[in-house]
C-alpha cells in the first residue's frame, strides 16, 4: 500500500497582533471552499472583533472540545475530531499555543504536525514574537517576555509564509478605533506594547525574517535545478584577508557596503596549503573578532592559488561583491609570482563585481573641535610636500634639505664608479658622462643648485681620474675627452638649475592652489556656519603649516584669547613671530618664521575674512539681544493682558464679598455669609495658583529654578498632587501601581507640574467623562505617567504653542487662568531631566506624557532637608 502524501503547510505571518493575520486566513479558506475544496475551521480565536467574525461565512467549524483541569472548563482544538473528519484543508489559529494539560500534545504546533503527518493541509497564524529564535529580541525591544515559542525550523519547512504586512500608524489608528482590543485596554496598549517604536522594531523583524526564509527557499530551487550562477537577489560582500595591518580598514569598508546594500558579509583568509604561515595569528584573530563584532562571517581555507581559492569561496557563499586591498608586495613579487588582484579580476567573470580599496591614510590630522561640512573636505599635505614646505625659507633651500641632497649625491657618485669601473672600456666617456649626470639630478631634486652643484663638479672630477686616460690623473691626453669632459659639466649644471627650478615651481603651483582651496573653504564657511571664526584660525594653520595661531582681544586686564588653533597658540603679540591688526581692539598673533613674501598677500585675505566673521558674531549678538528683548517685551505685554484681567478677577471677587460683610446695618443669614466666605477662600486660592505659576515661569526663564532630584514613588505624587487639587465633582481613575520602580524626581516640582496637568485636563472635560492617570514601565528604563481626558482635543498646528507662556488653546478655558499651567509643568519636567508631550487621546481627547528616568538606587544622593 502506498504511503500517504504529507499535506502542506501555510502560514500568516504578522509582526503584531491586529494586523488582519485571522481575516486573511479565514478569507483565504473562504476562496478554497467556493472553489469545491473541503475545508473547515478547526480553531479560530475573532477576539471578538466583529469584522474577523464576518469572515466565518459559512464555513464550517468543528466544535471545540471541552476539558476539565483544575476545576475549571476549558475550551480546546478537538484534534481527535478534525482527524476523523479528515478534511482537505483545516485552518487553525494562533499556531503558538500551549494545549491544556491532559491533551494529547502539549503544543498545538505538534497538533498541526500530527495533521501534516495524516496528509490534510492546514493553514495557520503566527506573530513574530512567537519565533523561538526572535523571542529574545522581541522581549527586549518590548519589555514583554514571550512565553509561548515554535520553532523556526518547523515554520521554514512550511510549503508557504505569508507576511501580513502593515504600517505602525495603520495598526495604532485600528488600536484607537477599538478593532483590536476594547476600549477599557486601549490606552495601556498603545502606552506599552503597540508604541510606534516597537511597532516598527517587530515590522522590520518581521520583514527581514521573511527575506531570510525567501532567500533560503532560493537557495534549495537553484541547488535543485543545479544553477550554479548567483543570482544578485541579495547582496553578499566578501572581503579578502591577509593579517596585513590596513585588515581592519577593509573589514569595516566592506561592512559598510554590505549594511547599505542591506546585504551579508564575510570575510576570507586564504592559508597556503605547504603549512607555512605567512601573517600574525594576533592580528588575524583580532580581524576575525571584529567580523564577528559587525555581524558577518569568517572563513579561514588552504590554497596554492589564493585568487582561485577567494573564488571557489565567492561561488560557494553565492557572493556579488568581492572587496580586495592594494597589494603590499613589491613589484618584482608581483612580475614573478603574478597579481592576486588581476588574477581575481580575471577569474571573477560577469557575476562578481572586484573592490580595490587603498590603504587609509597615514595622516590623521586632529579634527576640528566644531567640524562643519564646509571643512570636512579640506586636503591636509602630504609628507613630501611638507617636507618641501619646510625646506623653504624666502626662496632659499633649507640647511637640512642641502645636507640630505649633499648625502644622496656622497653616496651615489662611488656607487655609479664603482659599477662603471668594473666595465670600464667597454663604454665611450660619452656614455659614462651620461650615466653620471643620474646622481647629479638627484641631488639637484633634493637639495636644489647647492647640491646639484656639487655633483657636477664631482662628477667631472671622477670621470678626469677614473676614466679619462692616463687614468688615475688629472691629465687628459686626448683633447676631445676634454670636450666631453667640458660639455659634461655644462649640462649638469644646465640640468640643476632646471631641476631646481621645476621643483620650486611646482611648489609654487601647489601653494597657490592649496591657498585658493583655502580661500574657497573658508568663503563657504562665512556664508553657512554661523560661527566661521575658529574654522578661519584652523584653517590658517592648516595653510601655511604653522606651529600655532591666535585672536587676541585687547581688555583692561590684557590680552584675551578669542579663539586658538594649532599645538602652541601664542596667547600674546609677545609671544608671536608675526602680529597682524584686525581691529583697533583685535590682533591675529601667529607662532612661525617660514611665511615668505607671497603668503602675505593670502594671509591679509584671511584677516579680512576673520574681520567679517567678528563682525558677523557682532551682528548675531545684537540680534539675539534684540529677540531677546522682544521676547521679554512679548511676556511683559501678555503679563500686563493676565494681570489687567486674570488676576484682577478675583480680586474684583474677593473685594465684593468683604465689601459685603463690612457693613453692620445689613444682617446676613449663616447660608449667605458662609456663601461670601468660600468666595474669598476660592478667589484666594486661585489668586494664590495664579501668583505662583507667574513666579514659577519667572524662575524657570531666569534660570534662577533650583532642583534637589531624589528617588520618590510614582503613587506618592499622585496622591500629594490630587490633595493639593480644589475640590470638585470631576470623576478621576488612577492607574498607578505600587510596584512601579522609583524615578528620578523632585518631588515638589513634579507634584506641581502633575497638579496643572490635572487642572487643565479637568478644565477640558466634562464632569460626565473621568479624567484618567495611568502610569507604566517602559523598556528602555523609564516610566511614563499619563493624564488623559477626553475634550476637545488639541490641534497638531497648536501643539508647539500650549507649551509657551501666557497661552489658551485647545483643551484650556480661557476662564481657569493665564495660560501658564502647561508652560510651568514642561519647564520643572525637562528641570528634572524628564520629558513632557502631547498625544491624542483615542475617541477624541489630549494625554499628557511624563517621562522620567527611573532610580538608580546605586547613585543616588538623598536630600536630608
Amino acid at each position: 500500500m502506498a504511503s500517504m502524501a504529507r499535506g502542506s503547510l501555510r502560514v500568516y505571518l504578522g509582526a503584531a497582533p491586529g494586523v488582519g493575520k485571522t481575516y486573511a486566513m479565514l478569507n483565504e479558506g473562504w476562496r478554497r471552499k467556493h472553489r469545491g475544496t473541503d475545508v473547515v475551521v478547526g480553531w479560530v480565536e475573532t477576539h471578538g472583533r466583529s469584522e474577523t467574525s464576518k469572515q466565518l461565512r459559512d464555513l464550517e467549524v468543528v466544535p471545540p472540545a471541552v476539558l476539565v483541569y483544575r476545576n475549571q472548563t476549558l475550551l480546546e482544538m478537538d484534534l481527535e475530531a478534525i482527524l476523523l473528519r479528515r478534511p482537505s484543508v483545516v485552518l487553525i489559529d494562533e499556531l503558538a499555543h500551549t494545549n491544556v494539560p491532559g491533551s494529547r500534545n502539549n503544543k498545538r504546533w505538534q497538533d498541526v504536525e500530527e495533521l501534516l503527518d495524516a496528509g490534510i493541509t492546514v493553514i495557520s497564524t503566527l506573530n513574530i514574537q512567537h519565533l523561538e529564535s526572535l523571542n529574545d529580541v522581541v522581549a527586549t525591544i518590548t519589555g514583554v517576555p514571550q512565553r509561548e515559542t515554535v520553532p523556526d525550523a518547523f515554520v521554514r519547512a512550511s510549503e508557504q509564509v505569508e507576511l501580513v504586512d502593515m504600517t505602525p500608524e495603520a495598526i495604532r489608528r485600528r488600536m484607537a478605533h477599538g478593532h483590536i482590543y476594547p476600549p477599557d485596554r486601549v490606552d495601556i496598549a498603545l502606552a506599552n506594547y503597540f508604541r510606534a517604536g516597537n511597532l516598527a522594531a517587530l515590522r522590520e523583524l518581521a520583514l527581514l525574517w521573511v527575506a531570510d526564509d525567501v532567500d533560503s527557499r532560493i537557495q534549495e530551487y537553484r541547488q535543485r535545478h543545479g544553477i550554479d550562477r548567483p543570482w544578485e537577489t541579495r547582496e553578499r560582500v566578501l572581503v579578502a584577508l591577509t593579517g596585513a595591518p590596513n585588515g581592519e580598514h577593509l573589514i569595516r569598508r566592506a561592512a559598510r557596503m554590505a549594511r547599505r546594500a542591506k546585504g551579508d558579509l564575510t570575510a576570507v583568509h586564504v592559508r597556503s596549503d605547504d603549512g607555512m604561515r605567512r601573517s600574525k595569528p594576533a592580528d588575524l584573530e583580532r580581524q576575525r573578532s571584529l567580523v564577528l563584532e559587525l555581524g558577518g562571517i569568517y572563513r579561514e581555507v588552504l590554497g596554492s592559488d589564493v585568487a582561485e581559492a577567494l573564488i571557489q569561496v565567492a561561488r560557494a557563499e553565492h557572493s556579488t561583491q568581492i572587496v580586495l586591498g592594494t597589494s603590499h608586495r613589491s613589484k618584482w613579487t608581483r612580475l614573478s609570482a603574478g597579481s592576486v588582484i588581476n588574477s581575481v579580476i580575471a577569474k571573477s567573470g560577469e557575476t562578481l563585481d572586484v573592490h580595490v580599496i587603498s590603504p587609509p591614510a597615514r595622516l590623521n590630522p586632529k579634527p576640528s573641535k566644531q567640524p562643519s561640512r564646509q571643512l570636512k573636505e579640506k586636503k591636509w599635505h602630504p609628507k613630501w610636500l611638507r617636507f618641501v614646505r619646510q625646506g623653504i625659507d624666502s626662496g632659499v633651500i633649507s640647511r637640512r634639505r642641502q645636507l640630505v641632497g649633499l648625502l644622496v649625491v656622497a653616496l651615489t657618485l662611488p656607487l655609479v664608479t664603482v659599477g662603471l669601473a668594473i666595465i670600464r672600456g667597454d663604454l665611450p666617456l660619452g656614455t659614462v658622462s651620461l650615466i653620471y649626470l643620474l646622481p647629479v639630478i638627484a641631488g639637484a631634486a633634493i637639495g636644489g643648485l647647492g647640491s646639484g652643484a656639487v655633483g657636477a663638479i664631482g662628477g667631472f672630477l671622477l670621470l678626469n681620474w677614473y676614466f679619462s686616460p692616463p687614468i688615475h690623473t688629472l691629465t687628459i691626453a686626448d683633447p676631445r675627452d676634454i670636450v666631453a669632459l667640458a660639455v659634461f659639466l655644462v649640462i649638469a649644471g644646465v640640468v640643476s638649475i632646471q631641476v631646481d627650478l621645476v621643483a620650486r615651481r611646482s611648489f609654487d603651483a601647489h601653494r597657490v592652489r592649496s591657498q585658493a582651496a583655502s580661500l574657497a573653504r573658508t568663503s563657504s564657511a562665512l556664508l553657512d556656519l554661523p560661527d566661521p571664526l575658529p574654522q578661519l584660525v584652523e584653517e590658517i594653520c592648516s595653510t601655511f603649516l604653522i606651529d600655532g595661531a591666535a585672536v587676541l582681544l585687547s581688555t583692561d586686564q590684557g590680552w584675551i584669547t578669542e579663539v586658538a588653533s594649532g599645538p602652541n597658540p601664542p596667547s600674546s603679540p609677545q609671544e608671536a613671530t608675526l602680529s597682524m591688526s584686525i581691529s583697533p581692539d583685535r590682533l591675529l598673533v601667529l607662532d612661525s618664521a617660514r611665511l615668505r613674501a607671497e603668503d602675505r598677500e593670502t594671509l591679509n585675505i584671511f584677516v579680512n575674512q576673520i574681520a567679517v566673521a567678528i563682525a558677523n558674531r557682532q551682528l548675531q549678538d545684537q540680534a539675539a539681544e534684540a529677540a531677546n528683548l522682544a521676547k521679554a517685551n512679548d511676556l511683559r505685554t501678555a503679563l500686563l493682558a493676565a494681570v489687567s484681567h486674570d488676576l484682577r478677577t478675583p480680586l474684583a471677587s474677593i473685594k465684593a464679598a468683604v465689601t459685603s460683610l463690612l457693613p453692620d446695618d445689613v444682617a446676613w443669614d449663616e447660608t449667605v455669609v458662609r456663601t461670601l466666605l468660600e468666595t474669598i477662600d476660592g478667589e484666594a486660592d486661585r489668586l494664590n495658583s495664579l501668583v505662583a505659576n507667574l513666579l514659577d515661569m519667572s524662575r524657570i526663564q531666569t534660570g534662577a529654578l533650583i532642583v534637589r532630584p531624589r528617588s520618590v514613588g510614582l503613587d506618592e505624587i499622585v496622591s500629594a498632587a490630587l490633595i493639593s487639587l480644589p475640590t470638585s465633582d470631576q470623576l478621576l481613575e488612577i492607574e498607578v501601581p505600587e510596584t512601579l520602580p522609583p524615578v528620578h524626581a523632585d518631588p515638589a516640582l513634579l507634584e506641581r507640574a502633575l497638579a496643572n496637568l490635572l487642572t487643565n485636563a479637568r478644565s477640558a472635560s466634562n464632569e460626565e467623562t473621568p479624567v484618567r492617570v495611568i502610569a507604566g514601565l517602559q523598556p528602555d528604563s523609564y516610566v511614563e505617567l499619563r493624564v488623559i481626558d477626553q475634550g476637545p482635543g488639541i490641534a497638531l498646528s497648536d501643539r508647539d504653542r500650549i507649551f509657551m507662556p501666557f497661552q489658551r488653546l485647545g483643551d484650556q478655558n480661557s476662564g481657569n487662568g493665564v495660560g501658564l499651567g502647561l508652560a510651568v509643568a514642561k519647564g520643572f519636567i525637562e528641570a528634572m531631566g524628564g520629558e513632557l508631550t502631547v498625544d491624542d487621546t483615542p475617541g477624541g481627547g489630549a494625554t499628557m506624557i511624563i517621562r522620567l528616568q527611573v532610580a538608580d538606587m546605586s547613585s543616588l544622593v538623598h536630600d536630608s532637608d
